[in-house]
């Protein structure tokens, strides 16, 4: 017997001077295959001095996945990359044991900004490694009857993405006209995040704020849209480690965190340095650490 459908409520949250719905993580599913964070940003209005600007700060331990639906934001970071990012493109940052970055506004652009930031938990085999960055201009993309499939990561249908992958997942955007049967692989889990519009998913109606959690053992998802509809689908062979996820790091255990949070609050070059004129973003102390050490070198 198949496991049930699940509608699960993002968590509104603040991030920078944008509202945010927080998809990922939830209590019930930490993860979705190595998926470990959903942030759904906008729609809003941006202009020059009032945009979606976040300051420098540290990951270590995932990759960042930055897709932009309407809008554009520039990122830099400590391996030195200053890269514009569009509509239709890919940002792909992958922290390993550090990096730092930030995410601004272009100075010249007014209008809306919409999109999502992803999270990957890295394996243990490249979680330890020295941080990359890479930007894809261009992605692959599939029709599906009266829907356009668009493939950030790893394989969907017959297509490919190029960028890099750590574990054995997907992401695919799909802007839905109508109905579509979205083939799947039965050892993956998936989560459908609603980006705009309205879907149907067996007896499960989802709206932005609102995504549908798909357990193993399927082999398709038939989606209804009531409305034109665009869904981030997230999925993935369920993750085979016990993360330990706070603030911008993802780790195994409290004295990783605790470690991290000593180097960035200390600068002591783990995390390295961006070329931002945005404030570095001091790090908040672990609610896990007894007073004594609340004092770490700012």
């Amino acid at each position: 017997m198949v496991a049930d459908l699940e509608l699960q409520e993002s968590r509104n949250v603040k991030v920078g001077n944008l509202d945010v719905r927080r998809a990922l993580p939830r209590r019930q599913h930490r993860t979705v295959g190595a998926w470990c964070f959903a942030d759904h940003f906008g729609p809003e209005q941006v202009a020059p001095g009032r945009g979606a600007d976040i300051g420098p700060h540290p990951h270590m331990g995932l990759q960042t996945v930055t897709w932009i639906i309407t809008g554009e934001l520039t990122h830099f970071d400590s391996l030195g990359s200053d890269q514009l990012l569009v509509p239709g493109q890919l940002n792909l940052m992958s922290a390993g044991r550090g990096v730092s970055h930030s995410e601004e506004s272009t100075r010249q652009y007014e209008g809306t900004i919409h999109g999502i930031q992803l999270w990957i938990a890295q394996p243990d085999v490249t979680r330890f490694d020295a941080a990359a960055f890479e930007h894809h201009a261009e992605l692959p993309m599939l029709d599906l009857a009266d829907t356009t499939a668009t493939v950030l990561l790893g394989e969907f249908g017959a297509v490919a993405s190029t960028a890099r992958r750590d574990s054995d997942l997907l992401g695919v955007e799909l802007v839905i006209r109508s109905d579509v049967v979205v083939p799947t692989r039965s050892d993956y889990e998936y989560c459908l995040i609603v980006l705009e519009g309205t879907i149907e998913v067996g007896e499960i109606v989802a709206s932005p704020g609102q995504s549908v959690y798909v357990p193993t053992g399927r082999e398709e998802i038939r989606v209804r849209a009531r409305d034109n509809a665009r869904v981030m689908v997230l999925g993935g062979v369920p993750f085979d480690s016990d993360i330990v996820m706070w603030w911008n790091f993802v780790a195994r255990s409290r004295d990783e965190i605790d470690d991290a949070v000593a180097s960035w609050s200390s600068d002591d070059g783990r995390f390295g340095r961006v070329a931002s004129s945005l404030a570095r973003i001091d790090s908040p102390l672990p609610a896990w650490q007894p007073a004594s050490h609340k004092s770490l070198p700012r």
